[in-house]
């Protein structure tokens, strides 16, 4: 049989778990930046996939963006607001299914605190619009030790021409 102190720690437990899922899952949401939109004025530019990543802090499937394994010359811009974040000379294959940087461009992205998990993690959006890019780990490659694991449809990638 149950004791009073484990039911009311179990309780208290529960209660806690639960006040962490209740917080919002990031930041992001609380910072103004320079380009903002309605809700409407999103859906009238980006795709459903997009909207649901870059404004709803959704997350593509693994393994579903051609730009995980696209590996040219050229520059990687937030689909909502065409701000260059990453080059292709910082993009590596982490093998999560996920294009992954070592390093954004500076200026370009922003960090706020990802509470979606329960634990916090370090969410990265566009530092221009505010929209939700992925997240960032410390189990990258050299020089910086980063894994800037984007989701694809939140970026649009533009090829380096006149090389």
């Amino acid at each position: 049989m149950i004791d009073r102190r484990t039911f009311t720690l179990a309780g208290l437990g529960l209660a806690a778990a639960a006040g962490l899922t209740a917080r919002p899952h990031t930041a992001a949401a609380d910072k103004e930046f320079p380009v903002t939109k309605t809700d409407a004025e999103w859906k009238k530019i980006l795709t459903e996939d997009q909207f649901y990543v870059l404004r709803k802090h959704g997350t593509e499937r693994a393994g579903t963006s051609p730009l995980d394994k696209t590996y040219a010359p050229g520059t990687y811009h937030c689909a909502g607001c065409d701000t260059a974040l990453f080059t292709s000379d910082t993009k590596f294959d982490s093998g999560t299914g996920w294009p992954s940087f070592f390093q954004p461009i500076e200026g370009a992205t922003g960090t706020s605190t990802d509470w979606k998990l329960i634990y916090p993690r370090s969410e990265i959006h566009c530092a221009t619009c505010g929209g939700h890019l992925g997240h960032v780990f410390d189990d990258g490659p050299a020089p910086t030790g980063k894994r800037y694991c984007m989701n694809g449809v939140a970026m649009k990638f533009v090829p380096k021409t006149g090389a």
